[in-house]
């Protein structure tokens, strides 16, 4: 069947925006639900990745909606922070794969020419993403409320945020090392990497970096482990590195140029003076601090002049890297050629036994390299073998003797020490790096910088985090596993940078203008700011309106509407009308966004609402979104290989990549993109227009007992899927909708079914389940029914008491496990049946089953009491054996099922009856000639293998010849 998506798509898009079914306004008659997703960065275009959150968003709200709620559903864009800027950078120095593009997604040469600006591309790409992406996947989203958070009145909004948080004492002020761009100033490294590139999984890492003096200067070495000084027996240069000296206060210091670049970083003291050939360092001696050790300096490449210093220490008895390191220059002495060091002196060094752990010997390095079979520098077990010798040591060990007064104190205490006491006695310095490499979204290398006045939110305020977590415990919070870690995240949650310095956009920092208001801090109140964008985008007020007491007022209900309404310049009317939507609105019942916002977004979205608005205003749930993942990883803006989101509609149709993402998998796992499943996902929308098709133009049957069965499984169905859907399980419903349904469906067809009634009724029910998730298929096929309305605006069914039908069920249920049966008999006998004979369990069998039913569904699952009232009821044609057999056997059949098979089961109903009447069915199904149908206990019963008295209620007996 062919079916011009786009066409459709348009068409109903167009009725929906007629209508106006994207409009929230208020109605008092009508409980609220507002639901946002997190709001994407203006990086550039969106992929197809992202609209797997997006769209179970839209999913959700048209459910609400059509559950009778008042929906809201805005959107809006983050061009906080440098995303914009590094796009414009690109367009203007003419990067070739920025500019083809923005060709490929349809941009012209005149609108290329504009995006040099960083304000043209936040507007352009704000239309790309209304228009290219929710607009045309059908979202009933409020348009009328869009917002941008670089948008004046957004700033304004900003603005009050952070002079409240002040006056609520959760500002403070204090030295800080921060990641920061060389060109931008501070960046956020997290998992949502907003502000990079690459690296948003980065940690800083704290090293302790030494000095070791060589005549007049000190070569400069970053460790984790200063404790273990004591073992050191040479130190390392890369022969092939770039190395400096720097002048700090009076003294110079080597180091590497990344190292030295750092440093400047760091200290306001540092400045490079000089280059030094590694050549120069290679082959002399420097004094180890503390000890004053002498000890050779010997050539590495496996220095890394990126990380730390640059410089290393070797302690060959506890880091297998050094050891292999000395073994290597030993057996390759052409590594030594011209660098002064000679295989006698390599001799010389013998690792010194500095740590005494369990399991271990004096020289655990050694040992676990031969026991690992490492005896190359190449060898990849190296890490491996690193990491168990440093934990071990590090949380079991013991200090030997060699550490002078700290010898047999435990590792952790003597590390702390040792640092304390170096830093404090100049021979060591505090040096931070990160954890690997981080580029800003210009191009740059993030490093770590000193910034002496940095402002925090102080998140680790103990009321603020009791609060906070005390309402988590009350919050709607998907997956469980979230719910139950939110609590570890907000009581790890301390100070956060809240402002930065540098060519960044944003809003002002009201306190200290010199100040923009990071990326994070202006994103956590937001979702409130939508009740109020509508009224600055049609322009009845003002950003000069928006003064600390308009926000007191419709946010905090603070203040007097006459006065506040004089103080801020506009009529009292409106400012109420402006409040009445935060109080119908508000608080958010869903904050929906990607894991990387779990330790990010999220908690300081809650604790900000906890801080500044009153508790009725507090955020109702969250629900986090997995990852559409490419072939090697979650799919990225800034990495490439994201597939378009417009070329992706235009290929498979917007529907089928709604249901995708709906149905693929759980919300709460990763999906790998697959244009092969998203077809199959397209060839099942199409499906459905040819079932209802099919439907209508069957020949009309009487009505039967089969229609009473496909009615009440629909009205089963509902259930389910409301039950599912309290808990936003969008997958359930899509499997109970566009699977489960049309396989009832093919039964009914099979069964003889083609009751006219009974077809419309189930269309007519079907196609409002299909509208969440696939809306503009489901408007088509509800025209293609006759009907006149917009089902998107049509209620969602509900069960209906008329259409249970517990005994109808059952019988169908029975007979599709009869068939089930017979099947695997066929398939294992390989007999193609002429005759088929199935034996019904005799009546007192069906009576003691019955009774054994009523009592486990009541919780009573005792066989003794059940053969106790056996005993005493007239059971015709059982013998007291027979009967203790089964009531043993009934009982332990009774115990393995769950509540929900017990219920099924329990339906009376006559299985002679249902048999004789289904005979013609079972018959052409599997093509035999005859099918009989008797009972155990008949005296002319055919019972050609002495089989037939086996036959238990529900379970008959078969027989195939």
């Amino acid at each position: 069947m062919v079916v011009d998506f786009a066409e459709m798509e348009k068409k109903w898009q167009r009725r929906w925006s007629e209508e106006g079914l994207e409009r929230s306004d208020i109605d008092p008659n009508k409980e609220s639900f507002f639901l946002i997703f997190a709001y994407p960065g203006v990086t550039g275009y969106l992929h197809v990745g992202h609209m797997r959150g997006y769209t179970i968003s839209d999913a959700i709200c048209r459910y609400k909606r059509m559950r009778g709620f008042n929906v809201m559903f805005p959107v809006g864009t983050h061009a906080t922070g440098n995303g914009a800027i590094a796009f414009a950078r690109r367009v203007e120095r003419r990067d070739p794969d920025t500019l083809e593009t923005l060709r490929e997604n349809g941009c012209d040469s005149e609108t290329i020419a504009k995006l040099a600006d960083p304000i043209s591309v936040v507007n352009y790409f704000n239309e790309v993403y209304l228009n290219n992406y929710w607009k045309r996947f059908g979202f009933l989203s409020d348009w009328r409320r869009f917002t941008c958070t670089i948008y004046p009145d957004y700033e304004k909004f900003i603005e009050w945020q952070m002079i409240k948080l002040n006056k609520a004492g959760l500002l403070m002020q204090k030295p800080y090392f921060a990641a920061a761009c060389p060109e931008h100033g501070p960046v956020a490294i997290d998992a949502s990497e907003t502000d990079l590139q690459r690296g948003g999984s980065a940690e800083l890492v704290e090293y302790v970096a030494l000095k070791f003096k060589m005549e007049d200067k000190f070569l400069l070495a970053a460790t984790l482990r200063p404790e273990t000084i004591f073992g050191l027996t040479n130190f390392w240069v890369n022969p092939k590195a770039d190395y400096v000296v720097a002048e700090v206060g009076d003294e110079k210091w080597i180091l590497s140029m990344a190292g030295a670049q750092k440093l400047v970083e760091q200290r306001e003291d540092a400045v490079i003076v000089a280059h030094i050939v590694p050549s120069d360092l290679i082959g002399t001696v420097c004094i180890a601090p503390y000890t004053g050790k002498e000890i050779p300096i010997l050539p590495s490449e496996l220095v890394d002049p990126g990380v730390g210093t640059g410089l290393v220490m070797s302690v060959p008895s506890d880091a297998p890297y050094d050891w292999i390191g000395l073994v290597d220059l030993r057996e390759h002495p052409e590594k030594l050629e011209g660098l002064n060091v000679t295989l006698e002196s390599l001799a010389k060094i013998d690792p010194i036994p500095i740590i005494k752990t369990p399991g271990w010997g004096p020289l655990p390095a050694l040992e676990i390299c031969e026991k690992m079979g490492i005896k190359e520098l190449s060898d990849p077990k190296l890490e491996e073998a690193t990491k168990e010798i440093y934990k071990s040591g590090f949380h079991r060990g013991l200090m030997t003797e060699v550490a002078g007064e700290y010898a047999g104190m435990p590792v952790e205490q003597a590390k702390d020490m040792i640092k304390s006491l170096l830093t404090e006695s100049g021979e060591a310095i505090d040096f931070y790096d990160l954890s690997e490499e981080v580029v800003c979204r210009c191009g740059n290398r993030v490093m770590i910088k000193r910034i002496p006045d940095q402002w925090f939110i102080d998140y680790a305020d103990r009321e603020l985090t009791d609060k906070s977590k005390s309402h988590a415990e009350e919050m709607s919070i998907f997956p469980r596993e979230y719910y139950d870690n939110i609590q570890g995240i907000l009581e790890w949650f301390r100070e956060r940078a809240c402002v930065r310095q540098g060519n960044w956009l944003g809003t002002k920092f009201p306190l200290d203008r010199k100040w923009i208001v990071e990326a994070i801090a202006d994103s956590t109140l937001y979702p409130v700011y939508y009740l109020i964008s509508m009224y600055a985008n049609e322009r009845l007020i003002s950003p000069e309106n928006m003064t600390e007491d308009f926000f007191d007022f419709v946010l905090r209900d603070e203040g007097g509407a006459e006065e506040v309404a004089e103080k801020c310049g506009i009529d009292s009317a409106l400012l109420l009308r402006i409040r009445d939507e935060v109080s119908y609105w508000y608080p958010l019942s869903i904050n929906l966004g990607g894991k990387e916002h779990m330790t990010v977004h999220f908690p300081v979205f809650l604790m900000n609402h906890v801080g500044l608005l009153p508790k009725k205003y507090w955020p109702r749930g969250i629900i986090v979104n997995w990852y559409i993942t490419g072939g090697g990883g979650k799919i990225s803006k800034s990495k490439g290989g994201a597939q378009p989101i417009p070329g992706a509609a235009a290929k498979f149709g917007v529907d089928p990549l709604r249901l995708f993402y709906a149905h693929v998998a759980s919300l709460y796992v990763d999906v790998a993109w697959d244009d092969d499943k998203v077809e199959h996902y397209k060839n099942r929308m199409l499906r459905l227009f040819s079932i209802m098709d099919e439907l209508l133009s069957a020949e009309e049957k009487p009505r039967s007992r089969i229609d009473d069965w496909l009615l009440s499984r629909l009205n089963e169905r509902i259930r389910r899927i409301n039950e599912a859907m309290d808990v936003y399980d969008i997958r359930s419903l899509a499997n109970e909708v566009y699977f489960e349904l049309p396989a009832d469906l093919r039964w009914y067809t099979r069964r003889g079914g083609a009751f006219r009634g009974t077809i419309e009724s189930f269309l007519e029910t079907w196609i409002r389940m299909l509208t969440p998730i696939t809306p503009h298929v489901a408007e088509e096929l509800w025209h293609g029914l006759g009907r006149k309305s917009t089902v998107s605006a049509e209620r969602f069914p509900e069960p209906r008491e008329d259409w249970s039908n517990p005994s109808a069920e059952a019988e169908e249920e029975y007979l599709r496990g009869l068939i089930e049966d017979i099947s695997q008999i066929l398939k294992v006998t390989k007999i193609t049946p002429d005759k088929l004979v199935i034996t019904v369990a005799t009546d007192w069998k069906m009576e003691l089953f019955y009774m054994a039913c009523q009592m486990a569904r009541s919780g009573n699952r005792d066989v003794g009491v059940l053969i106790k009232s056996a005993m005493g009821m007239e059971l015709p044609g059982a013998d007291k054996k027979a009967v203790l057999k089964f009531a043993k056997s009934l009982m332990a059949d009774l115990a393995k099922m769950t509540d929900d098979l017990l219920d099924r089961i329990s339906s009376k109903f006559d299985e002679v009856g249902v048999l004789s009447s289904s005979a013609d069915f079972i018959a052409s199904y599997f093509g035999a000639s005859e099918v009989v149908i008797q009972k155990a206990d008949d005296e002319k019963r055919y019972d050609p293998t002495g089989k037939a008295d086996a036959a238990k209620p529900r379970r008959p007996s078969i027989f195939a010849e």
